[in-house]
């Protein structure tokens, strides 16, 4: 999917003025809601640009529309229209992701997850110096990124993802916010400074259809995570620091990824803090084969901080 990022700026922009605001719920419960709504158009900005809802030229501004239209946003169907893009509140900003639902493989994902990310790393950023490079890795939306980028002022940031679609959504964010950053195609291999400050939401799921914005690969979904801390590790800064939030399944009380973090941690002569933000997190999907089968009792949303020696 292709979207051009100044127009879609300007359509934040042009929502914000209005007064927009919207908080993204889980998949799970949109669903809900939808169901709730079946068959319904939308009756105004929050149902065309929150949850998705079909809707008449009548409903938009004509501004509006040329901007949904100009940014590749928008699509028509039985003469009704719908936005490809949602549009969510996140730190006093507002932040372009994709529509529900998210089945794409380029699908840029934001949710309940993504503000508890931005809280941990605002919480975090109390007790970082100003960072000279900070670096967003599978930065998705750049929600992340620019919520750090606005606490701390670093001379630059780096949102890095290997989706396009991800880079398109996040630049315009970026131009909304009125940031100057820099967009790289990949993972850390592709940025070419070392970095002071990497932050990450890895995804962390066990996902069958392994979809690239939620399967998190080995250990149940955890093993992106472990992949990208050694990797930061690796390449930040002597002093530097990483902020990763994901989520460790819990199996007979035992979490493994603390364990491997562990490890990790001390084979690079790194301190680790750990702590677990939520105990409980996407309890539907133990219901899954692949949880059930490993006896995985919980999903907990974790936070770890990495400091270099």
């Amino acid at each position: 999917m292709t979207f051009s990022p100044e127009p879609l700026a300007a359509l934040i922009e042009t929502l914000d003025n209005e007064g927009y605001a919207f908080t993204t719920v889980t998949p799970a419960t949109q669903e809900r809601i939808l169901r709730r709504r079946k068959g319904e158009q939308a009756r105004d900005l929050r149902d065309v640009f929150g949850w998705s809802l079909p809707f008449t030229r009548d409903l938009l501004s004509a501004d509006l529309l040329d901007l949904l239209r100009e940014g590749g946003a928008v699509e028509e169907s039985g003469g009704t229209l719908r936005s490809l893009v949602r549009v969510s509140s996140l730190s006093g900003r507002l932040f372009l992701h994709s529509a529900f639902p998210t089945d794409d493989e380029d699908s840029v994902f934001f949710g309940p997850d993504t503000a508890r990310f931005a809280r941990f790393v605002e919480a975090e950023a109390e007790d970082i110096d100003t960072p000279r490079h900070l670096v967003d890795l599978g930065a998705g939306s750049g929600a992340g990124g620019i919520s750090a980028a606005g606490l701390l002022e670093p001379e630059r940031l780096t949102l890095a993802d290997i989706n396009l679609t991800a880079l398109a959504l996040a630049n315009a964010n970026a131009l909304a916010a009125g940031m100057e950053v820099s967009i790289v195609e990949g993972g850390l291999e592709t940025v070419e400074e070392p970095a002071d400050l990497i932050i990450a939401n890895p995804p962390f799921m066990a996902d069958a259809k392994k979809r690239n914005y939620r399967d998190g690969g080995e250990m149940l979904g955890a093993g992106l995570s472990l992949d990208w801390a050694r990797q930061s590790l690796e390449r930040l800064a002597p002093g530097g620091t990483m902020l990763l939030y994901t989520g460790s399944p819990i199996v007979a009380g035992e979490d493994r990824l603390l364990g491997a973090l562990a490890e990790l941690a001390e084979e690079a002569d790194a301190a680790l803090r750990y702590e677990e933000l939520d105990p409980d997190i996407f309890g539907e999907e133990l219901e899954q084969q692949t949880y059930a089968k490993a006896g995985a009792e919980r999903i907990a949303a974790v936070g770890v901080v990495l400091k270099k020696a």
